[in-house]
């Protein structure tokens, strides 16, 4: 009873921030929260005229139609080799990019930031069009410049071998602008006084950059990591459906949970498979992120999540 009052007077107290936050707070719980009770789906053999409550109980018969499946260890490894270069190469590049920009002018930083951070906003619809008049098997810029060099063109939407690099590459153009500028942000908040005692002692720029910027914003680079790390199976559907073209040649590399569980759902129209699906990657996903937090709780307690 005490701790309610304690809380009811910290909400009167800051009704205003709660009143600003209230929008956010709804969305999640209308679109994160309440869909939570479909995960009953992935039990049921969902049957439209019986409703989900109504329709029969399955068991585990919806997750062993993914685990008996032949592509289930192709999907799961492309799934976890791709995102797990996104998150480590993408969150060094944001880390250089964020380290960049806090050197610049603020003018260069208009510039740069609005360059880098333009690509976020395209949708991948559009992305895969411009990957396509880039790698287009006869008229691609990528295969004439090629031709330029006298080298061979290469029919890269037949070719899964070249998908990990151009994939990592085109996430890389979209993505790394927008975290960028989330560590420039972390890096504007340092306190100057750092620097201007750093260069008293002799620091050179870089050696303020090694000592001092890095250090202070690794809080920031670990909460990012351990929220991707949550998100690990969990693929983004745009880039590997529309910059693939969902080529089948690239299956082989570009087939991940997410396109796989798509295309079973559009052929075989089964709800219960495609539930049981996202809830196995809801699950790893939580797992990683208590395993993830409990390795950086060890190493530094004050970086970790809870």
């Amino acid at each position: 009873m005490i701790a309610l009052k304690k809380e009811l007077t910290y909400l009167r107290k800051n009704k205003s921030l709660f009143l600003i936050s209230l929008p956010a707070l709804l969305f999640v719980f209308v679109f994160s929260y309440l869909p939570m009770f479909g995960a009953v789906l992935a039990f049921k053999d969902f049957n439209y005229a019986k409703g989900i409550w109504g329709s029969d109980w399955a068991g585990l018969d919806n997750f062993k139609f993914f685990f008996t499946s032949q592509d289930a260890l192709r999907v799961t490894r492309n799934t976890l080799v791709l995102n797990a270069l996104f998150i480590i190469i993408g969150l060094a590049a944001s880390v250089l990019f964020g380290i960049l920009l806090a050197e610049l002018g603020r003018k260069a930083v208009r510039v740069f930031q609005t360059v880098l951070f333009f690509p976020y906003f395209l949708s991948w619809v559009v992305v895969g069009y411009l990957t396509y008049i880039l790698l287009n098997p006869t008229y691609g810029a990528v295969n004439k410049l090629l031709e330029w060099l006298n080298i061979s063109p290469v029919d890269w939407y037949s070719d899964p071998k070249y998908w990990p690099v151009i994939l990592v590459l085109t996430y890389l153009w979209k993505n790394v602008g927008y975290t960028a500028i989330i560590f420039y942000t972390g890096l504007m908040s340092i306190d100057p006084s750092y620097y201007e005692a750093a260069a008293i002692d002799g620091a050179s720029r870089f050696q303020q950059i090694l000592r001092v910027s890095y250090p202070l914003i690794v809080p920031l680079v670990l909460l990012l990591f351990m929220l991707n790390v949550g998100k690990i199976f969990f693929s983004d559907f745009g880039l590997f459906y529309f910059v693939p073209r969902n080529a089948g040649a690239l299956y082989a590399t570009t087939d991940v949970i997410d396109t796989y569980v798509y295309r079973s759902l559009r052929v075989v129209g089964d709800i219960g498979m495609a539930s049981a699906a996202g809830l196995y990657q809801s699950f790893v996903g939580l797992v990683l992120v208590l395993i993830t937090n409990r390795i950086v709780k060890k190493i530094d307690s004050e970086s970790a999540l809870f």
